[in-house]
């Protein structure tokens, strides 16, 4: 990556932040945009909206990252696989692995372990920078994912978690004692207007319904361990939601506001159970996956504590 800084001239106060870095840089707009939701612009050192006006005395910041290869190459990346046949895989997905290339993570991702595994025999519905992909887990959070290896799979998939027949239950831990023991949270769910890497819960018509239900497992000193069943599958949900409601998971380092466990390397969300009907058959298929050690090694020092 590199960092250019751009001054304005008199002439620009007023113009579209997107716009006028399109102009400077020689850039399409839409890849300035999404330079600008990754958060890799800043003005006078603040992350701005696409539609930010210019002012007299702006500095503009732009960290352009290393292009991500038009198409990813195939790695021998190990995988966890806790099924597979002609149709479909389920994947235990570690934290800190991206599911596919994108701005700043160009190869290293499960993408680039399915290419190498696979070879061709992936749906290519998601683009030649997503094949097989239905659906996504955040870098930082564990857990489950299902791969489509044809077309016809991904379809029914997709159908399937767009109905919300598919099962998708996660565990987390969240900071502080849950007022109920079960709840719903129905709250919709945009890109934050300044902090563009973010989420937020949005009632401006701009954002997606989002449903997220949780029950309590267990309650502890200053935490408490949930149990959490996806309604919709939007960006961030769980940990929007969470800590829209003054319960962010712990060891968010996004969402929590500093409030998280300084030992805690990473955040306590994993996707422990998906259940689907399969594409060819129709016969219902569930998988559980266990907490990753970390999760573990945090909810044990809460049961010594307790």
């Amino acid at each position: 990556m590199r960092t250019q800084i751009l001054i304005p001239l008199p002439e620009n106060t007023g113009e579209r932040l997107d716009r006028y870095l399109s102009e400077k840089l020689n850039v399409a707009r839409s890849q300035i945009q999404n330079w600008i939701d990754c958060g890799l612009v800043k003005v006078s050192g603040e992350p701005r909206a696409k539609n930010y006006r210019l002012r007299a005395g702006d500095a503009v910041e732009v960290t352009i990252p290393e292009p991500a290869p038009a198409e990813p190459r195939p790695q021998a990346i190990r995988l966890d696989i806790l099924y597979e046949d002609s149709d479909l895989l389920v994947i235990n997905k570690p934290k800190g692995m991206v599911v596919h290339p994108a701005a700043g993570n160009p190869d290293g991702t499960l993408v680039n372990a399915l290419l190498a595994r696979c070879g061709g025999n992936l749906s290519d519905i998601g683009g030649k920078t997503r094949p097989g992909i239905v659906h996504r887990l955040d870098k930082d959070t564990s857990g489950l994912l299902v791969v489509a290896k044809n077309n016809a799979a991904h379809q029914s998939l997709a159908a399937q978690i767009k109905s919300h027949s598919f099962t998708r239950i996660y565990e987390a831990i969240v900071v502080g004692s849950l007022k109920n023991d079960s709840g719903t949270i129905d709250a919709p769910i945009g890109r934050h207007p300044v902090h563009r890497k973010k989420m937020a819960v949005l009632q401006d018509g701009s954002a997606k319904d989002a449903v997220t239900h949780y029950e309590v497992i267990c309650r502890y000193s200053g935490y408490t361990h949930v149990r959490v069943r996806l309604q919709t599958g939007r960006t961030h949900q769980i940990r929007v939601h969470m800590a829209y409601i003054g319960h962010p998971v712990a060891g968010d380092r996004v969402y929590c506001g500093g409030r998280h466990p300084k030992t805690l390397e990473s955040q306590c969300l994993h996707a422990r159970t998906i259940g689907f009907n399969h594409p060819a058959d129709g016969r219902y298929l569930e998988f559980t996956s266990g907490l990753p050690e970390y999760f573990t090694a945090f909810l044990n020092s809460l049961k010594t504590e307790r």
